[in-house]
């Protein structure tokens, strides 16, 4: 794909979780898709492959929100094969804190799939707003 379609591909994805759909973006991810989270906080590292992202990433990272989470992109930058997302997550965790942060995600898709994403946010919200990760049953 080139780089005007990936850039498509993402901004769809996007237009969706600003709406709270979260199905297009797992969708898009292909199965040996790796996500690295950028600092040393408790949930920082990499985490790979599909399933993985799913139980031992976004599953508990979901549990500790009270409401719908969403996310808002402002800026895409694509080139080549990667895609590169500035945005605005929302929600509320269950211990009523505001989980509004900032991130940078930067993508790597192929055939149109997500590879790689790195991210980058406010790690000190990361540390204060959320538990450490626990296994989600």
């Amino acid at each position: 794909m080139s780089a005007a379609q990936n850039k498509r591909l993402m901004q769809d994805i996007f237009s969706e979780l600003a709406q709270g759909n979260t199905e297009p973006f797992r969708d898009a991810m292909a199965e040996d898709f790796s996500w690295t989270i950028i600092g040393t906080t408790k949930w920082s590292g990499t985490y790979r492959g599909k399933r993985a992202i799913l139980t031992e990433l976004m599953a508990p990272l979901f549990a500790q929100f009270a409401d719908q989470y969403t996310n808002t992109a402002d800026r895409f930058i694509a080139e080549d094969d990667h895609v590169v997302v500035q945005c605005l997550g929302w929600v509320t965790t269950k211990a009523g804190d505001p989980y509004n942060n900032t991130y940078c995600y930067v993508c790597r898709l192929a055939e149109g799939k997500l590879q790689e994403l790195t991210e980058y946010c406010d790690t000190e919200l990361v540390a204060t707003a959320l538990a450490a990760p626990q296994p989600v049953q």
